[in-house]
């Protein structure tokens, strides 16, 4: 059964930030810190597992087992999964929600680009007929297992190719078809966002991707524009990313991977997180030679 924690956040207007998880050290300390919600970032997962561009080169089989370890790490939050394009045509769209919903997900994110898909932050991007993916959404509505708790979410891409007003027209169509929460890839000014969350009579998604396209607005801010909800996707990536570039390299420089502003963390503190002291506990009881209860 689909955890049905964020429908009922948007149910109750209460908006919700969730940071994007590219691997399951973070998923650990994710759930340690208390969120409620995370993101599967197709961009984040590629990347740490396969050390691949979101290009479309990940296969919907690696996808969705990442995403069935992240829902079983993070314990009891909630999941929100990008599942690109659905993999293929509609035949595809359909197993690929199930595929997630059984993996975990609370809700599945589709987006109307041609396949092989791009990271909306870059360019190259092509995008389907709003027609076409108005069939995909109606086709992920249709087969969710678990209506009641799953969301559809649709993305679109077609803001760098078709212009804003188009943009809004399908996300009018996309909100008309029965998706849940409808989310506009790379707005580039604070207006377009408001626009858009005016404009459209469904929960709106912003995608605070540092680095990316759109203005980086905190969630107090991103409330207050109209939007119901946020993903974080690249924050937490680029930071280890540098944690690891500045360790790696007094590594190489100085023989050593801490000191100075160069920090670890506390090796005790996640061995404890990870799970070994209920291992210690088994060994404990079970070993040969232990005293067992």
């Amino acid at each position: 059964m689909a955890n049905s924690l964020i429908r009922d956040k948007l149910a109750r207007g209460e908006f919700f930030a969730a940071p994007g998880i590219q691997d399951m050290i973070t998923a650990v300390i994710a759930r340690q810190i208390g969120f409620e919600i995370v993101y599967a970032s197709g961009f984040w997962m590629t990347a740490s597992a396969h050390g691949l561009p979101d290009a479309g080169i990940a296969t919907y089989t690696q996808m969705v087992e990442r995403v069935r370890t992240l829902a079983q790490t993070v314990g009891s939050a909630a999941v929100i999964a990008d599942a690109d394009t659905g993999y293929g045509g509609l035949l595809n769209v359909h197993y690929t929600v199930r595929g997630y919903e059984q993996a975990g997900a609370s809700a599945v994110q589709l987006e109307d680009q041609e396949f092989p898909k791009k990271c909306g932050h870059t360019p190259f991007k092509r995008v389907i007929s709003a027609n076409d993916m108005v069939e995909k959404i109606r086709v992920a509505l249709e087969a969710r297992l678990y209506p009641e708790s799953t969301l559809i979410i649709a993305r679109t891409d077609a803001l760098a190719s078709e212009g804003f007003e188009a943009t809004l027209r399908r996300c009018e169509a996309y909100a008309e078809a029965g998706a849940d929460i409808i989310f506009l890839e790379a707005p580039q000014t604070e207006e377009q966002m408001r626009t858009a969350c005016k404009r459209i009579r469904k929960p709106m998604m912003a995608n605070m991707s540092d680095g990316g396209l759109t203005p980086i607005r905190s969630a107090r801010e991103l409330e207050a524009i109209g939007y119901r909800c946020a993903i974080y996707p690249a924050g937490a990536s680029l930071a280890a990313a540098e944690a690891a570039r500045r360790s790696l390299q007094m590594l190489r420089d100085e023989g050593r991977m801490s000191g100075g502003d160069v920090k670890l963390y506390d090796f005790k503190q996640f061995c404890s997180q990870i799970g070994f002291e209920e291992v210690w506990a088994f060994e404990r009881r079970w070993a040969p030679g232990s005293k067992k209860e």
